[in-house]
C-alpha cells in the first residue's frame, strides 16, 4: 500500500489532497511563527519566547482524533495543535507573546502567562460554566515541568464518572455525553524523569480512564540528552510493563515524529480505543527535532553534536512532509512554492497586527500622561516627558514609573496641573492593578463569600455524639443532597477514613462517590481539579495535613493560581479535606498554616476548632464556587458535641471570627486546636486578676473581612496571637493583619506578641507536645507580660 494510500484510507479523517496540502501549510504558517517569535524576542519587541517547531506534524495529526468536548491538558510547545483544532491561532501567539493584556486579543491569560500557554475559556462572564461539550477545550497551561499531569488524570477521570455513575445522568447535560470525552495529554520527553508524570501514568491505568498521552521525543531536556535522563534511553521501552496482559494497564504506540502517514494512521487507531473503551494510552512520538533549541535563552548549537544537528536538519518533520507531498504527488514543489511564500507573508502580517494591537492602546495611554506632564513647566519633568514621548515600544510600567517620578518631582507643588497628575497616577495604579491581579479568587455571584449563614439549630431532641459523627452525618446528607459531590483517598470507602468520618457511606453511594486511591497524594489532587472543571465537586482527602506537601506543587501552582492566570475565565471549584494540628509524632502533628498561606493564595483556608465548625464550613464550599482547604482538628474526633437538626445545610461564614470569650485587659486570638487551650489559659488569667477576650478567627484566608478584630483592640488595647506554626508563621501573618491591614497599631499601650511552636518538630508524646507547642501556662504567662507592661504595679511578676 502506498504511502498516500495510508494517509487518505480513513474517510472519517477526509485526508483528501486538498487537506493533505491544507496540514502542510498549516504545518508550514507554525514554523514560521516559531522563527518569527524568536526573531521579535532578540528584536526586544516581546520577553521569551517558547516555541513548538519541530513538533508540528504529529499536533496536526493529533489534531484529527480530538473532538468537540475533549480536553487538552499539556506542553508549552502545542501550537501546532492549538491552531489545528482552532482553540488558538497565530494571531492570538503573537498576542500572547507581546504580553498583549487585553482578552479580545489574548483569551488564553490576558497577558499573564508567556508565550505557547494555552487556555480556552469556559466560564461566561459571570463565572459559570458554559456548555463544554458543544466547543473543544484546553485547560490552562503551567510552566512547572509535568505539573498538568495530575490535572489531566482528572480530566480523563470526570468522562469515567459520566460514563459509569448513574447518579450523573439528570447532572452532566452541558459537560458530558456519556463520558465520551478523551482527555489528552501531552509532554516533552525529558519532563517524563518527573515524579508527576510517573505518579499519573500509574494512576490511570489503575483507574483506567480514557487518557491519550503523547510524550514529544528530540533527544534533549535543554542540553541533557536522552540517555541522561532516562532509563535505556526510551520512554516506552521502560513502560512496557504497564501494557495491557490479562489485566488492565496502558496501551502504548510508537511512532515517529517526521512520518505523517504513520502519525495519522497511529493517531486514528489509539483516541479510537481510548474513547470507545475508556483504556488509557501513550504515544511516544520519536525522532523529534528542535530547530530553534530549547527557547531563547540560548543556542542548541552549544551542546549538541554536529551528527545530531546533521539528523536534525535531515529528519525535519515540515521538510519531510514537504518532500513526501511532492513524492507522493499530491502537489508540485512550484505550488508548495507559492503557497510557502503566501503563507510566510500571511505570518508576518500576524506578527504585526498582533504588535499595533498590543502597543496601540498603550500608547493612547502615554499620549494621555504625555499631555499632563507637558503642562508642568519644570525641567526636570521635561526630560522626564521627553523620554517617554519618544520611547519606542512603550509599555504601561514606562507609563506609571514616568508619572510617578513626575509626581515625586513636584512634590510640595500646588498647581491644578499637579493635581491632575496626581489623579491620573492613582487612577492608572488602580486600573492596572486590576489588570494584572485581579480574579485571584472568585468574583461571581456563586463565591462562597456569599452564601447566606445559616446557623446551626439545636433542640432538646439534638444528640450528644462523638465530633466524628457530626461530620458523619453532614457529609451523609451533602451526599444525598447532590450526586456530583464525590470524595477520592485514601481509606476513605471500605474503611470510611482512618478516623471513621466516612463510615458507611460507600455501601450507601457507591464506590465512584467514596474511592479508595493508593498513596499519591499529587494525583489524588489532580482527580479532584479536573473533575472539578468539568463540572463535578470533588472532595480531595489527603490524610494528614503533614503530607499535604506531597500535593504542594500542584495546589499552588496549577489550582491556587487557574481563576487568576485565566483572568477568570477557568475555574476548579473542589474541596480539599485534610487533618493537623496535635496528635502524636512528628509526622501527625503538623500545623504548617503558613506554608499554606504562602503558597495558596486564590484557596480559602478554614482552620475551625471542632467538627461542628468543620461540618458548617464544607456546606458554605459545596454550594460556593471557590476552592478551599479545611483542616480538621485530629484529636477532635472522640470529643463529644451536639449533632444540629438542620445538619447538612447550616453554614459558618468564610472570614468572621467568633468571640470565643469576651474580656477586657487584652485580646487573644488563635484558631483550630489552640482554641481550647486558649480558653482553658483565660479561665486561669482570670484567676490572676486577668480579663482575656479569645477570639478564633475560624478562616486564615479570607481573614476578618469586617475588621472586627480591629474593634476588640479598641476595648483591650492588647493584642497576643497564638497559634502552633513554627515562629513567625501563622502568627505573624495575623499579626500584619491586625496592626497593618486593619492599622490596630493604633489602639494598641503595649506591645503585641506572637506565640508560636518551637522551630523546630513536635517531639513524641505527651511531653513532646507540652514543649513543643503553646500550652496553657505558655499562654498564660505571654498575656500576663502583655498586660503588666502597662501596669507593673498592678501584675506583679510571674517569675520572681
Amino acid at each position: 500500500m502506498s504511502q498516500l494510500a495510508r494517509a487518505v484510507r480513513n474517510p472519517k479523517y477526509s485526508l483528501t489532497a486538498e487537506a493533505i496540502v491544507a496540514d502542510y501549510r498549516l504545518a508550514f504558517s507554525s514554523r514560521r511563527a516559531s522563527i518569527i517569535g524568536r526573531a521579535e524576542v532578540l528584536r526586544g519587541n516581546a520577553t521569551f519566547g517558547i516555541f513548538g517547531d519541530g513538533k508540528e506534524v504529529a499536533q496536526i495529526a493529533m489534531a484529527k482524533a480530538f473532538r468537540a468536548g475533549d480536553w487538552r491538558a499539556g506542553y508549552y510547545r502545542d501550537q501546532t495543535f492549538m491552531w489545528a483544532t482552532r482553540m488558538s491561532n497565530v494571531r492570538e501567539f503573537f498576542a500572547q507573546l507581546y504580553g498583549n493584556a487585553q482578552l479580545e486579543s489574548e483569551p488564553a491569560s490576558g497577558g499573564r502567562q508567556m508565550g505557547n500557554h494555552f487556555a480556552t475559556r469556559f466560564l461566561d462572564d459571570g463565572g459559570a460554566f458554559v456548555r463544554t461539550v458543544d466547543i473543544p477545550n484546553s485547560s490552562a497551561d503551567v510552566s512547572n515541568v509535568a505539573g498538568w499531569m495530575p490535572r489531566l488524570v482528572g480530566l480523563a477521570y470526570a468522562s469515567k464518572l459520566y460514563r459509569l455513575n448513574p447518579q450523573l445522568k439528570g447532572v452532566q447535560d452541558g459537560f458530558s455525553v456519556n463520558g465520551n470525552e478523551v482527555a489528552f495529554g501531552t509532554i516533552g520527553d525529558a519532563a517524563t524523569s518527573e515524579g508527576l508524570f510517573w505518579e499519573s501514568i500509574n494512576a490511570c491505568g489503575v483507574l483506567q480512564v480514557p487518557l491519550a498521552m503523547s510524550v514529544w521525543d528530540d533527544g534533549y531536556g535543554i542540553s541533557v540528552p536522552i540517555t541522561a535522563e532516562t532509563t535505556k534511553a526510551s520512554i516506552s521501552d521502560v513502560l512496557r510493563g504497564f501494557t495491557p496482559d490479562d489485566r488492565p494497564g496502558i496501551d502504548i504506540y510508537v511512532v515517529r515524529g517526521w512520518d505523517y502517514p504513520a502519525l495519522i494512521e497511529t493517531y486514528a487507531t489509539a483516541i479510537d480505543k481510548v474513547r470507545r473503551e475508556h483504556k488509557p494510552a501513550l504515544i511516544h512520538v520519536t525522532e523529534m527535532t528542535q530547530p530553534q533549541g530549547h527557547s531563547t535563552s540560548g543556542s542548541h548549537e552549544r551542546y549538541k553534536t554536529k551528527e545530531r544537528l546533521r539528523f536534525e536538519s535531515e529528519y525535519d518533520c515540515v521538510a519531510r512532509m514537504r518532500d513526501w507531498i511532492i513524492e507522493a504527488g499530491v502537489a508540485s514543489e512550484s505550488q508548495i512554492e507559492g503557497w510557502e511564500a503566501a503563507d510566510k507573508e500571511a505570518v508576518e502580517a500576524a506578527r504585526d497586527l498582533g504588535w499595533e494591537a498590543f502597543q496601540t492602546p498603550v500608547r493612547a495611554e502615554r499620549d494621555r500622561a504625555v499631555a499632563i506632564l507637558r503642562r508642568i513647566d519644570m525641567p526636570e519633568v521635561a526630560e522626564i516627558t521627553n523620554s517617554l514621548d519618544e520611547a519606542h515600544k512603550v509599555t504601561r510600567a514606562l507609563v506609571m514609573s514616568s508619572a510617578s517620578r513626575a509626581l515625586h518631582q513636584t512634590r510640595g507643588i500646588d498647581s491644578p496641573a499637579r493635581a491632575e497628575l496626581a489623579s491620573f497616577v492613582d487612577a492608572y495604579r488602580r486600573e492596572n492593578d486590576d489588570r494584572y491581579n485581579s480574579f485571584v479568587y472568585s468574583r461571581s455571584a456563586s463565591s462562597p463569600l456569599h452564601v447566606p449563614v445559616v446557623p446551626p439549630l439545636y433542640s432538646e431532641k439534638s444528640p450528644v455524639v462523638d465530633g466524628r459523627m457530626v461530620l458523619l452525618r453532614n457529609f451523609d446528607a451533602n451526599f444525598a443532597r447532590d450526586p456530583r459531590i464525590f470524595v477520592v483517598g485514601e481509606d476513605v470507602g471500605r474503611l470510611g477514613d482512618v478516623n471513621l468520618v466516612f463510615e458507611g457511606l460507600q455501601a450507601k453511594y457507591g464506590e465512584l462517590r467514596l474511592t479508595d486511591t493508593g498513596i499519591r497524594e499529587a494525583t489524588i489532587l489532580g482527580q479532584a481539579i479536573g473533575s472539578a472543571m468539568r463540572g463535578l465537586r470533588p472532595i480531595c482527602d489527603i490524610q494528614y495535613l503533614d503530607y499535604f506537601l506531597y500535593a504542594l506543587e500542584v495546589a499552588s501552582d496549577d489550582l491556587a493560581t487557574l481563576h487568576w492566570r485565566t483572568v477568570g475565565g477557568q475555574k476548579a471549584p473542589l474541596v480539599i479535606r485534610t487533618k493537623g494540628h496535635r496528635l502524636v509524632g512528628i509526622w501527625h502533628s503538623g500545623s504548617p498554616m503558613s506554608v499554606l498561606l504562602n503558597a495558596l493564595r486564590g484557596v480559602y483556608i478554614a482552620v475551625p476548632r471542632n467538627m461542628t465548625q468543620a461540618a458548617g464550613f464544607y456546606n458554605t464550599l459545596f454550594q460556593g464556587d471557590n476552592p478551599g482547604i479545611v483542616i480538621e482538628v485530629l484529636n477532635g474526633y472522640r470529643l463529644k458535641e451536639r449533632v444540629p437538626d438542620n445538619v447538612g445545610s447550616f453554614t459558618v461564614p468564610l472570614g468572621v471570627p467568633e468571640v470565643l470569650r469576651s474580656g477586657t485587659d487584652a485580646t487573644l486570638v488563635t484558631y483550630g486546636a489552640c482554641c481550647a487551650i486558649a480558653l482553658d489559659a483565660a479561665s486561669a488569667l482570670e484567676g490572676l486578676g486577668v480579663s482575656c477576650e479569645v477570639i478564633d478567627v475560624q478562616t486564615l484566608n479570607p481573614f476578618d473581612i469586617d475588621h472586627m478584630l480591629v474593634r476588640s483592640l479598641e476595648k483591650t488595647r492588647a493584642l497576643v496571637c497564638v497559634d502552633e506554626d513554627v515562629p513567625g508563621g501563622a502568627s505573624a501573618f495575623m499579626l500584619q493583619q491586625i496592626l497593618e491591614a486593619q492599622q490596630g497599631w493604633w489602639h494598641l499601650d503595649a506591645a503585641p506578641r506572637t506565640l508560636a511552636a518551637s522551630p523546630n518538630r513536635p517531639a513524641y508524646g505527651p511531653d513532646g507536645d507540652y514543649f513543643t507547642k503553646p500550652n496553657r501556662e505558655t499562654i498564660v504567662e505571654a498575656v500576663y507580660e502583655v498586660v503588666r507592661e502597662r501596669q507593673p504595679w498592678r501584675f506583679p511578676a510571674l517569675d520572681s
